[in-house]
């Protein structure tokens, strides 16, 4: 539970440096947006490459991924329905609320929670796999076609194919899976500055979440406050009891396997989501408060989960 301690209180302590730059002038609107470009454009495809190219593949094959998988694909469905039904956003209001609604914070959070709560950090390779390999580049596709009509460009139906290879994210993701697979090796002159360019992509990440936290309204006020409240109830309630019942009765999982899956889908929603949508300027304060909520409220949620399966 330490490492789990650690891994959160890092998460805030770096927002928090976030948010005192902001509050002390150093860092206005234009900087916020500068530091999210950084992270989206610059540090995160060498993050992801790093990530893919290394990962082990095998994971995505276990049953408990296959469960994982699966419970993602519901919270996606039920966002999508209820957004259509109450809420009528655009395309990329849809996209970035199922993101909040499904996309898991794997990564700085994610780790050292499995660490911690399962004992073995592999747990999150799947999620982490699945949503950066699949689920992340049809959600930038899905933003950059919005794009394109609010700007009023007509794109070609090979324009629209070529959408996912013209986004650096996406792109950092193919060459990292086709590197994997073909068990190509990468030199460490490569590799190194690939690193340290990846290594950036988490704290600035944060530093601009921070630094929204002080400019931009408190979380959960505005218009979009109901639709903040769906993604954190989907997120942290209905995405473990989802991946519970799944689980256990589709696919008789039990013991400690039944408990891996209920704490994957008890993550927080992925910081990641705010850069995007700081990128294509769309939802930026749903994918910023769905985050804070989630973030915080998802402790309780692990340790219910803990007391009752762990």
């Amino acid at each position: 539970m330490q490492a789990a301690i650690t891994g959160i209180s890092t998460i805030w302590v770096v927002i928090g440096v976030g948010w005192l730059v902001a509050h002390v002038g150093l860092v206005n609107q234009r900087g916020r947006r500068l530091v999210s470009m950084l992270a989206f454009i610059v540090a995160s495809p060498p993050l992801l490459f790093g990530l893919v190219a290394r990962a082990s593949l095998d994971h995505v094959f276990a049953a408990t991924a296959v469960v994982s998988v699966i419970a993602i694909g519901v919270m996606v469905a039920l966002y999508l329905a209820l957004a259509r039904l109450f809420f009528r956003p655009d395309l990329s209001g849809l996209v970035i609320g199922a993101m909040a609604s499904a996309y898991t914070n794997a990564g700085n959070f994610g780790l050292p929670v499995a660490m911690a709560l399962l004992g073995d950090a592999t747990w999150v390779a799947p999620i982490m796999l699945v949503q950066v390999g699949v689920l992340q580049p049809i959600c930038l596709a899905l933003l950059d076609v919005d794009a394109a009509r609010t700007e009023g460009v007509r794109l070609s139906p090979g324009r629209y194919l070529s959408l996912p290879v013209r986004n650096p994210i996406t792109v950092g993701i193919l060459l990292g899976l086709a590197v994997n697979l073909l068990g190509v090796p990468v030199p460490a002159f490569v590799l190194q500055p690939v690193d340290m360019l990846g290594a950036m992509a988490v704290p600035l990440m944060l530093l601009a979440f921070g630094v929204s936290l002080r400019l931009d309204p408190k979380p959960g006020v505005g218009d979009h406050s109901a639709q903040v409240w769906v993604t954190v109830v989907l997120k942290l309630i209905v995405h473990p009891l989802v991946a519970w019942a799944i689980g256990r009765y589709g696919f008789g999982l039990g013991g400690h396997e039944l408990y891996a899956v209920v704490i994957l889908g008890a993550l927080p929603a992925a910081q990641n989501m705010f850069v995007i949508a700081t990128r294509y300027g769309r939802s930026e304060l749903l994918a910023r408060d769905s985050v804070f909520w989630t973030t915080i409220g998802s402790v309780g949620t692990l340790l219910v989960a803990a007391a009752l399966l762990g």
